[in-house]
């Protein structure tokens, strides 16, 4: 906006800008990194060679656009283990009180059908935990970035 003053007579001027492009932010939100499985200090290089909803894949060792560590030591996915055990507990639960709401039946007997219906999905909860554990770690004790190539 501008003022302008000629000849005793003022009038005000406005201008726009007319490159209105939406632009794009390299990183992806938190959510949906830990859901596609992506490095927690990047969000674009993958933590597993391909999704952990397609199978029982390997990990790769550091990324490959950040050069982050994965398993920093021995022992390193020990926290992931309780992760997944939460998880599972969680899910287990959640099926039983459906059955339980759905059929009536007693409630050992849906506790023994939710774990059934649970084991085809402990593989996929159990690699979903180490992406958890990976964010969690790297949110409370972040790897500096220049530390990544020190101990290759």
């Amino acid at each position: 906006m501008t003022n302008t003053h000629t000849n005793n007579c003022e009038y005000t001027v406005f201008t726009t800008n007319t490159d209105l492009r939406m632009t794009t932010s390299t990183k992806s939100s938190t959510l949906g990194a830990i859901f596609r499985q992506r490095c927690p200090r990047c969000r674009q290089g993958g933590i597993f060679f391909y999704s952990i909803f397609r199978g029982f894949p390997k990990m790769h060792q550091r990324c490959a656009v950040c050069d982050l560590k994965f398993q920093r030591e021995e022992g390193y996915f020990l926290g992931a283990m309780y992760i997944s055990f939460g998880l599972a507990l969680a899910i287990i639960a959640l099926i039983a009180a459906l059955l339980w709401a759905i059929t009536g039946w007693w409630i050992t007997k849906d506790l023994v059908w939710a774990v059934v219906l649970f084991l085809p999905l402990a593989p996929s909860i159990s690699l979903f935990a180490r992406v958890l554990w990976i964010y969690l770690d790297q949110t409370f004790d972040p790897e500096p970035p220049g530390l990544g190539n020190i101990n290759r």
